[in-house]
């Protein structure tokens, strides 16, 4: 079963009002939206976003007419909300981690654990497999995606690795990778297997995880109403590094420099931060140990403008503004 990570923070974050327009952009199996709708009186409305299908089934078992599924990537969260027929809500919640159910299902290929193809698309139906990428992908590209998304200090030997084996038979389960970078990592730190950083690697890089956060940031917060909370619970530093940033620079705008300004004239925010970073309680991650890495930051919408992107991202990915995005 997916136990919802920081449950109650993610609900007192929000601020639910019982009559308020509400969206879980990351519906997983729905343990945040069973507990937002259990908040909700008889006029509220929740709206989830997964694109995963199997979410999509599990959303399709919920009859309560106050909800509403969208299957969608949250980097088209604006389109969606239209979908939807919401022009803004009262929060937003993003619990960016892989649900429990997607990595325990070997099928899915999200993990070194069990033996399953080498897939790890969040939308199976979309984009190519993990083995499709590694199986055409240049050694410089697989170094600098197990580098850079990974945080892999042993990129350039694994890169080789992968290289040198797929030149004799194709990458095509999760066995033979996690085998592969095992013999290539010399040392890793106690209590993590060698292969865990490159999975992390391959899975942000096949779902553009990051790039769907950077996208999804500007959207959110140009479709919140006044006072309306932002709640994103981030897994790993590059997702959370995005969005600490993100929040940072629409709750402090940059001043144009040698200019002098009435009080009237400064630059208005767009966020307020509300809060410090929230981790999980040590019984959290006592009984939920894939919690232990969350953290959840909240912000309030304020009045100022918000930009068409939530800034650069690491490489290689490169973001195009989209003229879809609404300002």
């Amino acid at each position: 079963m997916h136990q919802p990570v920081l449950l109650r923070e993610a609900l007192d974050a929000l601020a639910l009002q019982p009559g308020g327009t509400y969206v879980d952009g990351t519906f997983g199996r729905g343990g945040h939206s069973g507990a937002i709708l259990q908040a909700l009186g008889p006029s509220g409305r929740l709206i989830a976003l997964d694109r995963d299908p199997q979410a999509e089934a599990a959303a399709r078992t919920i009859t309560d007419p106050r909800f509403r599924f969208v299957r969608a990537r949250f980097g088209a969260l604006a389109r969606a909300l239209d979908a939807a027929n919401a022009d803004a809500a009262d929060g937003m919640l993003f619990d960016l981690g892989v649900s429990s159910p997607q990595l325990d299902d070997p099928g899915r290929g999200f993990s070194f654990r069990a033996d399953g193809p080498l897939d790890m698309r969040m939308d199976p139906d979309t984009g190519p497999s993990a083995a499709d990428w590694l199986a055409h992908a240049e050694e410089k590209q697989i170094r600098g995606v197990i580098r850079d998304y990974g945080e892999e200090r042993f990129a350039k030997q694994i890169a080789a690795a992968i290289v040198a084996a797929r030149s004799r038979e194709p990458l095509r389960s999760t066995r033979q990778l996690a085998d592969l970078v095992g013999q290539a990592v010399r040392t890793r730190e106690p209590g993590q297997d060698p292969a865990t950083r490159t999975f992390q690697a391959l899975r942000i890089h096949v779902n553009r995880e990051l790039e769907e956060v950077s996208m999804m940031l500007p959207q959110a917060v140009a479709r919140l109403k006044p006072g309306g909370r932002l709640v994103v619970i981030s897994f790993h530093s590059l997702e959370d590094r995005i969005v600490k940033r993100f929040m940072q620079s629409l709750a402090r705008p940059e001043l144009p420099r040698e200019l002098p300004l009435r009080a009237s004239e400064m630059p208005q925010p767009a966020l307020t931060l509300v809060g410090r970073p929230v981790k999980p309680s040590e019984e959290e991650m006592r009984t939920n140990p894939r919690s232990r890495s969350a953290v959840l930051r909240v912000a309030a919408r304020a009045t100022g403008p918000v930009p068409r992107t939530a800034g650069p991202l690491p490489q290689p990915f490169r973001i195009e503004p989209d003229a879809r995005w609404r300002n």
